[in-house]
C-alpha cells in the first residue's frame, strides 16, 4: 500500500470519527504529495520521495512550533504539536539517540573522517544511510561532538 492510499484511507476513518487534528495533519500530507506529483519534473512518490516530504512537513512544523512557544502562543503551538504527532507516523521508526550515536560513529569510520574539518562528508553519507529515522539537528550535533 502507498503512503498516497495509507492517506486516504486514514482521512475517511477521522472523518468517520470526527478528529479534526488528525484530519488536519493528513490533509497537509495529502496537499504536500499533490504538489510534488504535478511539479512538473515527472518523478513519482514513492520511497525516499514520501519521506523526505514528510520530513520536511515535520520540519516545518517544528520551526513554526519554535516560533510560537517562544512568542507565548500556546494556542497556535497547540496546533503544531498536534500536527507533528501525526505526520510522524507515517515515518519510519526514529532511532534513539544511543543507537544513532553508535550508527554515527559507523559511518565516520567507514568515512574516514578525522576531524571537524569533514563534517560535510560525515553528513551526506549519514543522511543516506538514516533516511528518515532520525531528526536533522540531532544528527549534526552528534557528529559534530564525535568529530571533535
Amino acid at each position: 500500500m502507498t503512503l498516497e492510499e495509507r492517506i486516504m484511507d486514514d482521512l475517511k476513518e477521522a472523518m468517520r470519527n470526527k478528529d479534526e487534528a488528525t484530519k488536519r495533519g493528513i490533509r497537509a500530507i495529502k496537499a504536500a504529495i499533490l504538489l510534488a506529483k504535478t511539479d512538473g519534473s515527472g518523478k513519482a512518490v514513492e520511497g525516499d520521495l514520501e519521506i523526505k516530504l514528510l520530513q520536511k512537513l515535520v520540519k516545518t512544523r517544528r520551526d513554526s512550533l519554535e516560533i510560537f512557544e517562544a512568542q507565548g502562543r500556546e494556542d497556535l503551538a497547540v496546533v503544531e504539536r498536534e500536527e507533528i504527532a501525526v505526520i510522524e507516523k507515517y515515518l519510519p521508526q526514529q532511532l534513539d539517540e544511543a543507537a544513532l550515536e553508535a550508527l554515527l560513529k559507523t559511518v565516520i569510520a567507514n568515512v574516514g573522517a578525522t576531524g571537524p574539518q569533514d563534517m560535510g562528508k560525515v553528513m551526506g553519507a549519514a543522511t543516506k544511510e538514516l533516511a528518515g529515522r532520525a531528526d536533522g539537528k540531532l544528527v549534526s550535533a552528534l557528529v559534530r561532538k564525535l568529530l571533535s
